[in-house]
């Protein structure tokens, strides 16, 4: 573990272990854990974040990797968007490889982790509404304990999350289904946006189910729930026809009716509502095809 010195006596320990991570975040006061600071640097540089002593884990061996076992997909917090987008995750996870395609540039997927993207808790993270459709469960660690918390109950508001001190993200698991999935967007512009409106749309065959997860249009991560129960028994499983139109009509409202957005800066609660229903009838299509053509 290096220790070392910044402008303005901010401490920085780089961290080359999961265990010295966790023994340098149980100091008092606790200090900030730092990966990609993509997030980080934004509240830095506008003056709305204080930084004091800084935990930096983008070395820690446990948490830049990620393996699969089974149906089982165990993604290390410091796995970044960059290695999200590669084609051995995306043929495991598409809608969340659709996702990381579209955070920022390539510069900042390159360095912009995983579970930065969690921790910070902004309902328009792009990984959240695909985390959110997959159940995606956290696996928390501290020098004293480990936990695993639901990514619905770890986030609890905007930028707030159930984190204890001296806790770190370790991992993400999700399931690998075996189904088409997409991931849609809306924002101000085609690129390097913050999402106005974003929603994840997943078909498992296994359980016959489809799932939907919302971005930008609540506090915490959401799920249409609603919506999932309309449509799944509506869907020929086996291939061939697909739902008629007042079916797919029907589903698209409810997902915007489980919506509960904000008029902001960004976009009015208005607008949110109604991209929301636009994406879900055309994500929803778009699997529908892949799952008749299969």
């Amino acid at each position: 573990m290096l220790n070392g010195r910044q402008h303005g006596g901010v401490s920085v320990t780089i961290a080359t272990s999961l265990e010295d991570a966790c023994a340098a975040l149980a100091v008092e006061p606790c200090p900030l854990v730092l990966s990609g600071g993509t997030d980080l640097m934004v509240e830095v540089n506008r003056g709305s974040r204080r930084v004091g002593d800084i935990v930096v884990v983008n070395r820690v061996p446990e948490l830049v990797g990620w393996r699969r076992k089974g149906d089982q997909l165990r993604l290390g917090a410091a796995v970044t968007f960059a290695e999200i987008c590669g084609s051995e995750l995306e043929s495991l996870v598409p809608a969340l490889a659709q996702a990381a395609r579209t955070v920022g540039s390539p510069q900042i997927r390159n360095v912009a982790t995983l579970g930065g993207n969690i921790a910070t808790a902004s309902p328009a993270g792009d990984s959240i509404p695909v985390l959110a459709a997959l159940d995606a469960v956290l696996e928390l660690r501290s020098a004293e304990a480990t936990r695993e918390v639901s990514l619905r109950d770890f986030i609890t508001g905007v930028k707030q999350t159930c984190l204890l001190p001296g806790e770190l993200i370790e991992a993400v698991r999700v399931p690998v289904l075996d189904g088409p999935q997409e991931f849609c967007k809306v924002g101000t512009r085609n690129a390097m946006v913050i999402s106005v409106a974003s929603l994840a749309i997943l078909a498992n065959r296994g359980s016959r189910r489809i799932t939907v997860g919302l971005g930008s249009v609540s506090p915490a991560p959401l799920r249409a729930s609603d919506a999932e129960d309309h449509i799944s028994p509506h869907i020929n499983w086996d291939g061939g026809a697909i739902p008629d139109e007042a079916t797919i009509a029907h589903f698209a409202r409810l997902v915007a009716g489980a919506a509960n957005p904000i008029d902001d800066h960004r976009s009015s609660a208005l607008y949110r509502t109604h991209a929301i229903r636009v994406l879900a009838r055309r994500a929803l299509s778009r699997v529908l095809g892949r799952l008749s053509a299969t």
